[in-house]
Formats: structure tokens, C-alpha cells, sequence
């Protein structure tokens, strides 16, 4: 069986404690920083790097079983940039969410620089990859969930619509945003105010703002 190497306290840490197997652990000093290294492929290993099993993704089909009708799940339209695969993944555990469904082609995976970025968040976080995000969006329609893509140029506020009950949140690229088919797909487009210059929010972080005011509602 293949296995791959993460690397960072807090990722290493929650992979002992996680879903998957840890076989072998390095630390510093035993082991020195340059051949830490070497080991994972990054300077960012704080001084641990740990062998793994490869990250078991999930059923997507399970995402919204067991959870009385009232699961968040959020889906990413080809968020390629790990870092804020990671972050959106941190959120969401965070938040509570069922899972998170990213695309198996064109997009970001959960590599052990995603496992990073997510703090380790991704060890407890069920992650499903699907073929076509569109395809499952409308089988989460048919499982009675409400779809809110995050679109720019929506005109209603995220803090309008209902959250509380089974509902996806649908973030898109880092540059184009939602795909056409994908925005056509969800039940309503919403946006989060901005009042500066630069028009926009990073992905993860307009993540964040959002899920946590699902968890307002919700509360």
C-alpha cells in the first residue's frame, strides 16, 4: 500500500488521533532540520513530518446520512490553490460542517500541503471527491438539501437566507468564481457586502464568513 508524508506539529498531531494510519514519525532534533526536509519535500515542517496512509476520501453519497435533515455540507467548484483548500477545510471543521465535496479533476486535492494549511483539520473533516460537481449538486436537491452558490454580483446577502436545516454552500474558483453551470444549478446566489476597494475576499476567508453565520443561525 502507497503511503505519503505530511509535515507540521498540529497536521501531524491530528493524523495520530484521525482516521488514518501513522507508521513512522520524525522529530527535531533526532532528525535535523535539512533532513526533515528532505523527508517532505518543504521548510514548513516545524520540525515533524510523519508517513501516513494516502488520505481516505469518503462516499459522497454518506455526507448527509444520519443528520436529521439539518447537515451543512460545502462544496468547492475548482478551488485549485491548496493553502485555501486547506483553510476552507479548517473552516469547516470548525463549523461543524458534514463534509466538504471538491472534484476529482481540475481542482485541488488534499495533499499533505492542503493537510498543512489545514491545520489537520482534514484528519477529522470528511472530504469527497466527485466527477462532476453539477451532477451532485442536484442529488443533494433530491436528498431535500437547499443549494447557495457565493457569487460576487449576487444581489441577496448571505445573511438573508435560511441556513438552519440541510443546506450546501457552494464556493468558486479563486479567479472566475462559480462555473455557469454550477451558479444555474443552485437554488439562490449570495454575496457578502463589501465596502473597499478591492471588490472581493479571498475564497477561504469569504468561507468562513459564511459558515459562521450558518452556526449563528443554527445556534
Amino acid at each position: 500500500m502507497s503511503t505519503e508524508r505530511i509535515y507540521g506539529r498540529r497536521p501531524v498531531e491530528e493524523a495520530e488521533r484521525g482516521r488514518r494510519a501513522v507508521h513512522r514519525v520524525w522529530r527535531a532534533p533526532e532528525t535535523s532540520p535539512e533532513e526533515l526536509e528532505q523527508l517532505c519535500g518543504s521548510p514548513e515542517h516545524q520540525g515533524v513530518v510523519a508517513e501516513v496512509d494516502p488520505y481516505p476520501y469518503v462516499d459522497p453519497d454518506s455526507l448527509f446520512e444520519g443528520d436529521d435533515g439539518v447537515g451543512l455540507v460545502v462544496v468547492l467548484d475548482q478551488i485549485q490553490d491548496p493553502q485555501n483548500l486547506g483553510a476552507i477545510c479548517r473552516s469547516a471543521e470548525v463549523a461543524g460542517a458534514a463534509g466538504v465535496v471538491i472534484a476529482e479533476r481540475r481542482a485541488a486535492a488534499i495533499t499533505p500541503a492542503a493537510c498543512k494549511a489545514s491545520a489537520g483539520a482534514v484528519e477529522h473533516l470528511p472530504v469527497a471527491r466527485v466527477r462532476n460537481i453539477a451532477d451532485w449538486l442536484k442529488q443533494a436537491k433530491q436528498a431535500d438539501a437547499w443549494i447557495y452558490g457565493a457569487a460576487a454580483e449576487a444581489a441577496r446577502r448571505y445573511t438573508e437566507v435560511d441556513w438552519v436545516g440541510r443546506a450546501v454552500l457552494v464556493m468558486g474558483s479563486e479567479g472566475s468564481g462559480l462555473r455557469t453551470r454550477v451558479a444555474s444549478t443552485c437554488d439562490e446566489l449570495v454575496s457578502i457586502p463589501v465596502k473597499g476597494r478591492v471588490g472581493s475576499l479571498n475564497a477561504s476567508v469569504a468561507a468562513a464568513v459564511i459558515l459562521f453565520e450558518a452556526v449563528r443561525q443554527r445556534d
